[in-house]
């Protein structure tokens, strides 16, 4: 039997942000109900892949939710917090990135805007040094996406 192959699986960071998974499953991952879900998208703290009228999720946003998580219960910020520090605050103050790993960031280097308006500024120029696997730069970057498309 032939194996098809698809592209996409081949590169990383292509599956990482492939819409597979229910929100059934994603809720039953994080340990909280589809509604809970549903309230974060209602806030625009999560914005999943639509197949006709079911939600899906990637690994990344599975990994965005964890952060939200994490803020909410450890923490203690409100889902209205969250969406402020995500407005104002650089990746790296809400995700307490390494000293390492923002010594590579162009983000942190010129750290004047918020990480993900300052890369979409300079992505054609070099690489993303470090937040192509950001969870809080690919919400955004995500996010802007699904805006812009709206429109």
């Amino acid at each position: 039997m032939k194996s098809r192959k698809n592209p996409e699986y081949g590169d990383q960071t292509k599956k990482d942000n492939m819409p597979l998974y229910t929100i059934g499953v994603v809720a039953e991952l994080l340990g909280i109900t589809n509604q809970t879900l549903r309230l974060y998208e209602k806030h625009g703290l999560i914005t999943p892949s639509r197949k006709n009228k079911n939600r899906f999720f990637s690994e990344n946003d599975i990994k965005w939710l964890f952060c939200v998580r994490e803020l909410i219960h450890t923490k203690k910020i409100s889902i209205e917090g969250i969406k402020k520090l995500l407005h104002y605050a650089p990746c790296w103050e809400i995700t307490n990135c390494p000293e390492q790993r923002k010594s590579t960031c162009l983000a942190y280097k010129g750290s004047r805007k918020p990480c993900w308006e300052l890369n979409q500024m300079i992505c054609s120029r070099a690489s993303l040094a470090g937040c192509d696997d950001c969870i809080v730069f690919l919400q955004n970057k995500k996010s802007t996406q699904v805006r812009a498309a709206k429109k």
